[in-house]
């Protein structure tokens, strides 16, 4: 997809553009709103955007409204770290599609984005929502897990982290980079984390699944795709 993020927190916004430049999307960076604004109204190419609020020169909430008064259908997925009633109300009436709160983890932010474009396009099917590595099937819709078609409880950190492993099988990521993907931005955890929660997560998944799941000493985890 050819995205437009809109972040002012430098740190952030090239946390977001690493990630889905990785996973193969296009992606634009604007840092201020009237810059998003501009860059909406001269390239229709845009397939969904990614919104912040706390923006310089006019917030989230008005880039929305001015979008939407030009006649723009694009997808709007709005970030902010205001939790609020009033704030999601006043965001989606703005004109966002979505709204995430931050912190937030980035798997959510791409399965937020995914269901959204599945609205847009008006369809219901599940096609493309399970990932399957061996014995391991994982529905996204769903948020479920099966081992050998029996169903594994998992807490919601467990599978955000399961989720990251199985969508690059075969391929190491570092601990950094499974906190980047699994992890809320902005929460205070260490690598160690990674470990922990890789255990409590091989021993959910039983002597078969865990054995999938593959320690790359001194660098990280691998899911195993053969």
């Amino acid at each position: 997809m050819h995205l437009l993020v809109v972040e002012d927190d430098p740190r952030l916004g090239r946390l977001l553009t690493r990630l889905l430049t990785a996973d193969r999307h296009v992606v634009d960076l604007a840092t201020d709103g009237l810059e998003a604004v501009d860059l909406l109204a001269s390239n229709p190419g845009f397939e969904a955007v990614i919104l912040d609020v706390g923006l310089p020169g006019i917030d989230g909430f008005e880039v929305a409204r001015r979008v939407r008064a030009a006649g723009s259908t694009v997808p709007i997925l709005m970030l902010t770290a205001r939790d609020s009633l009033t704030d999601r109300v006043d965001g989606l009436d703005a004109g966002a599609d979505d709204y995430l709160v931050k912190p937030f983890a980035y798997e959510e932010l791409v399965a937020r984005l995914r269901a959204i474009l599945r609205r847009v396009a008006g369809t219901t099917t599940d096609t493309g929502s399970r990932l399957v590595v061996g014995p391991i099937t994982l529905d996204e819709s769903r948020r479920s897990v099966t081992v050998d078609g029996d169903p594994v409880d998992l807490s919601p950190r467990e599978f955000a982290l399961l989720e990251c492993l199985l969508r690059h099988p075969g391929h190491t990521l570092t601990r950094d980079q499974l906190l980047d993907l699994a992890w809320p931005f902005g929460v205070a955890v260490t690598p160690n984390t990674v470990d922990a929660f890789v255990t409590f997560l091989r021993r959910k998944l039983g002597p078969v699944g865990a054995a999938r799941i593959q320690t790359v000493r001194g660098v990280g985890y691998r899911m195993a795709d053969a």
